[in-house]
């Protein structure tokens, strides 16, 4: 596959966007656990909301131009909302990506 800058984006995003969601929960804890940080926790929350608005975008158009089935596409989408998800979602496309990138092993003939 030709290397795209959607995948560039979709990198960056994805961690940015997983980043963002763990700190905004943290201040959901600090928020309602302990009652503090109230407008930090707004602002917190937009950032995430903005990020997370670019990382649906990018993800589906990299989603449409690999062709992935709809479950993996719903997934993914999905993991900018889930903690932790984005970062295994990003994860696993690299893997795949760099299998599918790898040459196929050349078998030698039995006793040769």
């Amino acid at each position: 596959m030709k290397p795209t800058p959607l995948l560039a984006w979709y990198r960056a995003l994805a961690i940015a966007t997983g980043c963002a969601l763990l700190i905004f929960c943290c201040f959901i804890i600090a928020k309602y656990g302990f009652d503090t940080g109230a407008q930090a926790t707004m602002y917190v929350a937009m950032l995430h909301g903005y990020l997370y608005l670019a990382y649906f975008v990018v993800t589906f158009m990299l989603g449409q131009k690999l062709k992935w089935p709809m479950g993996r596409m719903l997934f993914t989408l999905a993991a900018g909302c889930i903690p932790f998800a984005s970062f295994l979602a990003e994860r696993r496309l690299m893997r795949d990506m760099a299998a599918a990138k790898a040459p196929a092993p050349v078998e030698q003939p039995v006793g040769a």
